[in-house]
């Protein structure tokens, strides 16, 4: 069984799609290291789910910058638009090994949109030509950022064995009962396992770091989202609407306004939905986000954690731990389901994202294991079946919205578990994922990431170059 760490669940990255342009882009990367020599031509081909939203997504601007060697995870924004124009305008790229050959993404950039590979929807074939010697790699996207090689075995190189493994819920449930541990404590020792503990902790401040930091950027960005449907940013009217003239103070002040507001119950539904459409804000301008496990679902995981931060009892331990808890949900839900909508609709995103979210806040807010795995069950109870039709391909309608929904609905799942004794419950998170995957199977293909159903073909409209 894979060694999933919780470092791999939450990475730093940029949007707007894990699967459509953190995967590819994780994929160019690879395709480079693996060439042997100098190239002379580079050709990308995308297949099913990536050709068919990859503009929106921005796969073709993600592969490009992958070639060149960039790294999602310290990448630069601001240097995205002059990096993909001068490659445009000069019709060459200089890739990640030094090697500079000639590009037009118009002709170099392929997309298939009436193709899709057998092994999975989320395809991309690097190809390179060196002179009469032709190489060539296939790729699958696979979800949050995950890249498998074609025929690749995801457990093989993979030399971390951690002490406390678990295939599911119930055995997690299991060790952590027999340990007398919380999922948080038994989730640290394992990742003892990957690295020291110390480098986990500051990863995980990090990772708490990035997500108030991008709640602030979408907290104080305005105007319109690219892309061409035109959507306008709320969650800077938002914040201003709240704390006033306050919402220009820095981060550290900025933060403070915020703890101090009034108004009880409405206003932390406000601020919990500004939280969310912050950092989808930012997902959807190409900004620095979170996977949490998705890009497009980035948003769910920082306005809950946001929320018991800022209005809560918490502490660094408590952010860490639940952070910690939500990645051992998210790692089941990888495990027997998917977290990919492209698999599975939006209900391995939005859905699986809402489940993390409401374990995290029943734990720090004082559950017990199984009460935590209840709020997992509950949140994801009510997200089953959910499609995903993105309009125009860009990760914008219904997307940032449904994200708001989602910590709603954790926040509520957490407290309807706080409130309940799990040993009565009928259902359980394990037969929660298992339905989940099985709807995901049922489910219409037009309704897994292709904008070929749902909103997308109520609202056409053309996807502007980003």
């Amino acid at each position: 069984m894979e060694a999933i760490s919780t470092l791999d669940i939450f990475k730093l990255g940029v949007g707007p799609s894990s699967s459509h342009t953190m995967g590819p882009w994780r994929a160019a990367l690879r395709f480079v290291a693996a060439l042997s020599m100098p190239v002379d031509r580079v050709e990308v081909h995308l297949f099913g789910s990536l050709a068919k939203t990859g503009r929106g997504h921005g796969t073709d601007i993600a592969v490009q910058l992958g070639l060149m060697g960039y790294d999602p995870a310290n990448f630069d924004t601001r240097m995205l638009t002059p990096l993909i124009e001068g490659v445009r305008n000069g019709h060459n790229l200089v890739l990640g090994n030094g090697r500079e050959v000639p590009f037009d993404p118009t002709e170099d950039i392929v997309f298939h949109r009436t193709e899709t590979l057998p092994e999975h929807p989320n395809g991309v074939v690097f190809k390179a030509q060196m002179g009469e010697v032709s190489f060539e790699k296939t790729y699958f996207s696979i979800g949050g950022g995950f890249v498998l090689e074609k025929g690749e075995d995801p457990s093989v190189g993979c030399s971390v064995t951690v002490p406390h493994a678990f295939r599911d819920a119930g055995e997690l449930e299991v060790i952590c009962r027999t340990l007398g541990k919380s999922i948080a404590e038994l989730a640290l020792v394992n990742e003892d396992a990957f690295r020291p503990r110390e480098e986990t902790l500051a990863q995980l401040d990090l990772i708490a770091k990035t997500m108030l930091e991008c709640v602030y950027e979408g907290c104080h960005t305005h105007g319109v989202l690219p892309g061409g449907l035109n959507v306008t940013r709320r969650a800077e009217g938002i914040s201003r609407q709240l704390i006033g003239d306050a919402n220009d103070q820095p981060l550290e002040e900025w933060t403070d306004a915020v703890m101090e507001t009034k108004g009880g119950f409405e206003t932390a539904v406000r601020w919990v939905s500004c939280f969310a459409l912050a950092v989808n804000e930012v997902n959807a301008a190409f900004g620095r986000v979170v996977t949490a496990p998705t890009n497009g679902a980035a948003g769910v995981v920082p306005a809950v954690l946001l929320y018991h931060w800022f209005f809560g009892e918490s502490s660094v331990e408590s952010i860490r731990e639940f952070l910690l808890t939500a990645a051992q949900v998210a790692i089941v839900f990888k495990r027997n389901a998917t977290i990919s909508a492209a698999m599975g609709g939006c209900q391995a995103e939005i859905g699986v994202s809402s489940a993390m979210a409401a374990a995290g806040f029943a734990h720090v807010r004082g559950g017990s294991t199984a009460q935590a795995l209840m709020a997992a069950e509950i949140a994801m109870e009510h997200h089953l079946g959910m499609t995903c039709d993105p309009i125009g391909g860009l990760v914008q309608i219904p997307c940032i919205e449904r994200n708001t929904m989602g910590a709603m609905k954790a926040i509520t799942a957490a407290r309807i578990a706080l409130d309940s004794d799990p040993s009565k419950a009928r259902v359980s998170l394990d037969d929660v994922v298992d339905t989940m995957w099985r709807t995901a199977i049922d489910m219409n293909h037009k309704y897994k990431e292709t904008s070929e159903g749902g909103l997308a073909v109520q609202i056409p409209v053309n996807v502007s170059e980003c």
